[in-house]
């Protein structure tokens, strides 16, 4: 049986109920899911590079991107309430069918064309040096969530938690949110069904390299912000 110690697994659905064939649709001028499937190459890191997908477009596209299509991903598997986990712990075994057994799965989401190649490393090296399941970018709250808001249908607010309320922001400690990028992952821990927040590893992200793109508003914002730093690019050339 051939090996494949680590496989980036790029879940790609068809179907988009608030941005319409998102993985498909073209971004700065190329297909969203091109930036995904490029950064996985250019990082160097992974000995295969697979798409699990539903639809037949997205995988044909997948394909002339130069990723591995090898199989189509079952209906119960593809609606919008499935979890992560068990996608990619699908995808680790059908390809482990093929002989391409996986130590390390990356899960790298389709839309994500601010992703660059050394994160995937930074957060690799992060995993590899622990006995974490898995490892993944986050950001930083700007604001401490322990003084956040609540409001009742009047509009009229009270502290979420009271016991805050008088601390000062300076003592209260950070907290961060997944970026929802990409998560490294051992196979095992994939295949057992482990969440992917409760012991992981995380790489702190700026905030101009993530935008979470739901919205026909963020699209726009992570377009303003990948042609700025393409600017930037061209200008330090």
């Amino acid at each position: 049986m051939s090996t494949a110690a680590r496989i980036a697994i790029i879940p790609a659905r068809g179907g988009s109920k608030r941005v319409p064939r998102k993985n498909m649709r073209p971004f700065a001028g190329r297909p969203m899911i091109a930036y995904a499937i490029d950064a996985a190459r250019r990082s160097g890191l992974f000995d295969r590079i697979v798409v699990s997908t539903d639809d037949a477009e997205v995988a044909a596209l997948a394909q002339r991107e130069g990723a591995a299509v090898p199989f189509l991903r079952p209906a119960a598997l593809a609606d919008d309430h499935t979890p992560t986990v068990p996608v990619i712990a699908h995808a680790i075994r059908a390809c482990a069918e093929l002989g391409w057994r996986a130590e390390l799965a990356c899960c790298i989401y389709p839309a994500v064309p601010l992703l660059q190649p050394e994160s995937l490393a930074a957060a690799l090296a992060l995993l590899e040096a622990s006995d974490a399941p898995y490892a993944f970018p986050v950001l930083a709250y700007r604001a401490p969530i322990q003084r956040a808001l609540k409001r009742d249908a009047q509009g009229r607010s009270a502290p979420l938690q009271p016991e805050f309320a008088l601390t000062r922001t300076q003592d209260l400690p950070a907290a961060f949110h997944d970026a929802g990028q990409f998560y490294w992952g051992r196979a095992e821990a994939w295949l057992a069904g482990k969440t992917l927040h409760a012991d992981a590893c995380t790489l702190v992200c700026d905030e101009g390299s993530v935008v979470d793109i739901d919205t026909e508003a963020d699209w726009a914002l992570a377009e303003a912000l990948y042609r700025l730093r393409q600017q930037r690019h061209s200008e330090v050339a």
